[in-house]
Order: C-alpha cells, then sequence, then structure tokens
C-alpha cells in the first residue's frame, strides 16, 4: 500500500509545497504514468503531478492502482485555499461531499466545486494529529502568528474512495507564494509521513478511541477546533450549518426530526458512514455546536442522532 500526495502545477499554493518536498532526500522517479502525469516516489510515498485543477481529477486513488498495480492506503491533497477576510492561513480538512461533494444537493445538481451530491469521502485520520503537527511546526518556523493554522469544515471534491485530506495555504496569491509556508507544509509531509525517520503521525490502529464528528458552527469550526487541536483528538467530518439546509414544514414544530424536511438528515448520515468507516474500531461521537442553532434546529438534530444511535458528547467527553 502507498501513500499518494497530490499536486498540480496549475496552483502555486499546490506546486510550491511539492516541490519543496521533492527538495528532501530519498526521491526517486516514480512508475511510469500513462495520462501525461508525472510521479515519484520515495519509500511508501507517492507525489503525483499533473496540470488541471486539484478538484478536477476523480478516482486518482484507482487510476493509480490501475495504472501501477499498487493499491493506495490515502490520498493527501496540496491545494491553496481562499478567504474573503484574506488572511494568511494554513489548513487542513476532509473532502468528498459536504460542499466539497455537496451532500445536501439534489441528484440533478452539479456541484460547483467537484464531489458529487450525496458523497462523502472517507475523512483521512491524519487530520486532528496533523492540525497539531502543523500548528507546531508554523510556530517553529516563525509562521506564527501571522498565520492562521486552522480547520476548515468538509467541502470540494474530487471523488476519492480512499482516506483523503487537503492540506492548504491561504488566502491570496502573495501567500499562496510564500516559500515560507511551501517549506512548513513540506516539513507536514515530511515528519507526517515519517520520512524523517522517525514514526508516521495521525495511524490509525483502531483501538476503541473516540473521534469527533463535529456539526454546525461556520467553516471554520472554530468550537471543533477547541477540541481537536488538543493532543489524542481524532476527528472525521465536519459539517458546518451551510451543509444542513433544515425547513419546518406546516404541520411541525421541529421537536422531532419528522418535523423537518431538506437534505440535513442526509449530511449527517453519509458523514457518519464515512467518518465510521474511516475510523474501523473507533467510537464515533457527534459534537454540535449548540450555539450555532436555533432551539427547533438542534431539537431535531439531537432527535435524528438518537434513531441513528449516535452518541452525542460534550467537551470533556473526547478527553
Amino acid at each position: 500500500m502507498v501513500v499518494l500526495v497530490v499536486a498540480t502545477a496549475s496552483d502555486p499554493a499546490s506546486i510550491g509545497p511539492a516541490a519543496a518536498f521533492l527538495a528532501m532526500p530519498g526521491w526517486s522517479p516514480g512508475p511510469p504514468i500513462p495520462e501525461g502525469m508525472e510521479s515519484f516516489t520515495n519509500g511508501d510515498v507517492r507525489l503525483l503531478k499533473h496540470e488541471r485543477s486539484i478538484i478536477a481529477e476523480d478516482d486518482l486513488d484507482n487510476r493509480w492502482q490501475a495504472a501501477t498495480g499498487e493499491a493506495v492506503s490515502e490520498v493527501i491533497f496540496l491545494s491553496k485555499h481562499t478567504a474573503v477576510s484574506n488572511r494568511p492561513a494554513l489548513t487542513v480538512h476532509p473532502i468528498g461531499w459536504l460542499f466539497l461533494g455537496v451532500p445536501h444537493l439534489g441528484e440533478d445538481e452539479t456541484p460547483p466545486q467537484g464531489g458529487r451530491p450525496g458523497w462523502a469521502a472517507l475523512p483521512n485520520p491524519r487530520i486532528g494529529p496533523w492540525l497539531r503537527l502543523m500548528q507546531k511546526i508554523a510556530v517553529d518556523q516563525g509562521l506564527v502568528p501571522e498565520f492562521e493554522i486552522t480547520l476548515e469544515a468538509t467541502h470540494h471534491g474530487p471523488v476519492t474512495n480512499t482516506p483523503t485530506m487537503f492540506v492548504e495555504i491561504g488566502s491570496t496569491e502573495e501567500y499562496w507564494c510564500r516559500q515560507d509556508a511551501a517549506q512548513a507544509i513540506a516539513l507536514v509531509l515530511w515528519k507526517g509521513l515519517g520520512l524523517d525517520e522517525g514514526n508516521t503521525v495521525g495511524s490509525w490502529q483502531g483501538n476503541s478511541e473516540k473521534v469527533l464528528l463535529g456539526i454546525g458552527g461556520g467553516h471554520y469550526a472554530p468550537r471543533h477546533m477547541d477540541i481537536v487541536i488538543k493532543d489524542g483528538i481524532w476527528v472525521g467530518h465536519l459539517l458546518s450549518g451551510y451543509s444542513l439546509p433544515m425547513e419546518v414544514s406546516p404541520q411541525g414544530n421541529g421537536k422531532s426530526s419528522s418535523d423537518v424536511g431538506g437534505m440535513w438528515k442526509h449530511s449527517i448520515k453519509v458523514s457518519y458512514d464515512a467518518t465510521k468507516a474511516a475510523f474501523p474500531g473507533g467510537q464515533v461521537i457527534a459534537h454540535l455546536d449548540q450555539k450555532s442553532f436555533k432551539g427547533w434546529q438542534k431539537n431535531a438534530i439531537m432527535s435524528y442522532l438518537q434513531e441513528l444511535n449516535i452518541r452525542i458528547g460534550k467537551p470533556n467527553d473526547f478527553i
């Protein structure tokens, strides 16, 4: 099994970290790829470079195996991050559905940023541990406090079939091209994947540990972030409020999940199923950003989680 790191030459925040990563010891040319892509190998790590948008190439894990015979254990995409605030940031997040695959879209709607409606990628178990590793490296490299180190909620594609995460530099071209930020991301990859001859960071061992499924809040998941930044916390999908469209029926009062329409149930169900599959043997526990919901919304969500036998946890339950 190999780890597939994906970069695109069309994005400076993708190719910059890839170049810094490839400048580290141990790399050699990878197996030939018949699609005009370029590959490199270092131990059980493969770096794949292509020319298209980072969200445009679906099923790269399956395509890699078909081309090389090597099964892929996980996919890590390098990408730029954009934000209205233009604040410099290093981010990490799960993909494959939310609004990354837009699970709340109708079946006949096309997601604007890759993925497919109603689909959730398996979240990479490294997300939580790598957030903390990224924080440490950014501090050591002098990027903090200029750069914010943060989670993002689940969003955009492309479609994958193995545990997946995005690692991004934000939020404008000035920062996408910053060599110190690229070097920090390369160090996260280098140390996180154990290429520094240390232990790999964030390998899931399946020993009944707790896994946070975040529900509610804004795109940067601040209340979930407060928990995940602590040592030893695992995190799966993070559903922001915009991925949970909810409508109270004229006959309902919002006291039960059946009173509330919209695609929010589907969003919760597919994100839970994907998180559970990505953490075999783990205890997936929902954490609600309760202040982000109106009373009837919170009641409906808690009712639905109880229907699915999904435990609801408070911050101290994850420590």
